[in-house]
Parts: C-alpha cells; sequence; structure tokens
C-alpha cells in the first residue's frame, strides 16, 4: 500500500492494537497521532509505523493545510479524552467533538475514508435500547459528559449528512492487553486481577436495584482482538457507512468476569459485594448489551471470542507475563 494510515490515539488502547492489527496484514506506512507524552509508550515499541506526531501539532497542521497533498488513504480517529468521570465540559469539547469534526471535514474534502470512535456511553442507563439506528439517536440520554460529547459529535456527523460517507463505531466495554496505562479507566479484568495476586479476594459494588443481585448487574464485554477485527472490517469495506455498534450481542454478569479470572488462574472464587460511591450511583449502568444486527447485516461474520477463553487469553498471555500486543 503506498498511502498512508493515520490512527489518531494510536498509542492508546484501541488505537494501538489497531496499529497491531494492520501490521499483521503487512501494513506499515502508519501515521500514529497522540499526546506528546503518549509517543513514548510501551504499548507501541514493537509495533511497526512510519511516523508519531502529538496531536496539537497534528491538528494544527492540518488546519494549516499542511497534510493536504499527502496521499492518505485512511483516518482511524480513536484519539478521545475517554474519562467518564470528567466534569470541564469545554475540555470534553475541544478533544472530542472540535477535534473530531477538523478531522472529518478534511477527510470529506480529501476524500479520505474516516472511521471514528463513538461510545456505548451515549445509551445512557439503557431504557430507550441500544440499537444502532441513526434515525433515533438524538433521543438518546447519556449519563456522563464524555457520553455527551460522543453523542453530540454524533449528531453534528448526521446533521451534516457525513453518516453516509463515514463510519462510526460505537464500542462497548472492552478489556484486553494494551490498556495498562488507562488507571482507574482500565476493565475490570485487569483490575480483579490485580486484587486477586495482591489479596486472594476481589470486590464487586453491590447492587442498589431489586431486579439484579449483587453482582449479577450484566454488561456486554468484548475482547481486543474482536474489536480489531470489527473496526478493520470498516477499513476494509468502504460501501458501509454510518453508526455500528461494536459489541458482542451478548450480556456477561461482574460475578462471571470474576469467576472466569479466578479459573484462569486455577485459584478457587472468593467475591467480597462493598457499597458503591454515591458518585456513582446516578450515573451506573446495570445492563449494556449491543444489537450488532446491523453489523452482521452489513456482512461481519466472525464470531467473537467466547467470553471465558477471552479472559482466560487476556490473563495467561499477556497479564502473567506482561507483555503488550506485537509482531
Amino acid at each position: 500500500m503506498d498511502k498512508k494510515i493515520i490512527v489518531t490515539g494510536g498509542a492508546g488502547f484501541i488505537g494501538s492494537a489497531i496499529v497491531w492489527g494492520l501490521n499483521n496484514r503487512g501494513i506499515y506506512d502508519i501515521v500514529i497521532v497522540d499526546l506528546e507524552e503518549n509517543l513514548d509508550r510501551d504499548s507501541i515499541k514493537k509495533l511497526k509505523f512510519s511516523k508519531k506526531i502529538g496531536h496539537k501539532i497534528f491538528r494544527e497542521e492540518v488546519l494549516k493545510g499542511l497534510w493536504d497533498n499527502e496521499e492518505i488513504d485512511c483516518i482511524l480517529h480513536l484519539g478521545a479524552h475517554a474519562s467518564t468521570t470528567e466534569k470541564k465540559w469545554e475540555k470534553l469539547k475541544e478533544d472530542n467533538v472540535e477535534y473530531s469534526k477538523i478531522l472529518a471535514d478534511f477527510s470529506d474534502k480529501k476524500s479520505i475514508r474516516f472511521v471514528y470512535a463513538s461510545s456505548a456511553a451515549t445509551y445512557g442507563d439503557g431504557s430507550l435500547g441500544f440499537d444502532d439506528n441513526e434515525e433515533e439517536i438524538e433521543k438518546l440520554q447519556p449519563l456522563n459528559l464524555y457520553g455527551e460529547s460522543k453523542q453530540c459529535f454524533d449528531i453534528w456527523a448526521k446533521q451534516n449528512n457525513l453518516l453516509s460517507k463515514i463510519v462510526g463505531l460505537k464500542y462497548f466495554n472492552v478489556f484486553g492487553p494494551n490498556e495498562y496505562h488507562k488507571d482507574d479507566m482500565r476493565s475490570f479484568i485487569i483490575k480483579s486481577y490485580e486484587q486477586i495476586k495482591s489479596a486472594g479476594t476481589v470486590k464487586l459494588f453491590k447492587s442498589y436495584k431489586k431486579e439484579y443481585k449483587d453482582g449479577e448487574q450484566k454488561r456486554d464485554f468484548i475482547y481486543i482482538k474482536d474489536v480489531v477485527d470489527m473496526t478493520l472490517f470498516f477499513f476494509d469495506n468502504r460501501d458501509k457507512n454510518g453508526i455500528y455498534n461494536i459489541g458482542t450481542g451478548l450480556a456477561h454478569t461482574w460475578n462471571e468476569l470474576v469467576n472466569a479470572v479466578f479459573d484462569s488462574l486455577s485459584i478457587k472464587s472468593k467475591i467480597e459485594y462493598i457499597d458503591m460511591p454515591e458518585n456513582l450511583k446516578e450515573q451506573y449502568q446495570y445492563f449494556t448489551q449491543a444489537n450488532i444486527s446491523k453489523l452482521n447485516e452489513s456482512g461481519y461474520s466472525k464470531p467473537c471470542y467466547d467470553f471465558g477463553l477471552a479472559i482466560s487469553d487476556y490473563v495467561k498471555n499477556y497479564l502473567e507475563p506482561k507483555v503488550f500486543l506485537s509482531i
């Protein structure tokens, strides 16, 4: 391939995994865009790419037209301010809305394939369902400002008639190697692994809804390797556009998740249920499950990893040896 692929957030969790997926196809002319301080992360040290650049510099260069004459095949826009507890709307708006608008407009002007990360956080408490129906996106009510920022760009893209040209992917609960830097935003697989290693027990939040027993709250957890395959499906199929859910379509409980981590370590399960912090109670999702019928109808047919096998692969082949995805 003689055209560049730009991956924003390329040193992050999903971004670096996408670079890994491209490398596995023999694609190396990749520009990694990320925060300046992220460009030396271990997540990309064993991957191949042609250039890395700070996102502020990249953004300014795009606005100045310095990338207009570059041969670019695709922009995979995965960079974002991803904290679900962020309270500063102006920061989220700048990083997740305005930046995305700049790159979407640039891609449209230059006829560059544009695939961006939306989020399942746009679905809020799930009372309106988890259907990736573009006709209904204005009705969704996110529970936090991060979700609002993703929703804001989805609506802008629709209002500007871009959803017939670009792809927005609503990632559900992604877990797997390369998420190590995410601190409190890491998946609970790695958090439970660390709790087991340090204390031999795992703490889960109690349920505050009578229809859910403690630990029986459910989420659609999806392995990063499935996320890579689904994302690159839209890299390959340029005639598929619009908004799509990226999930397994099958929800699992926190108890199932924790038990699978214990099983991967051949340790008997020991779970303690604790009170949920007050600041989380109003924005806690008790159930998420992607409707992936639209994804399947688009032609994607590869089965997802079995839940237990995905966790076992993560624990045994990445967490235990402390390694990243590499080619």
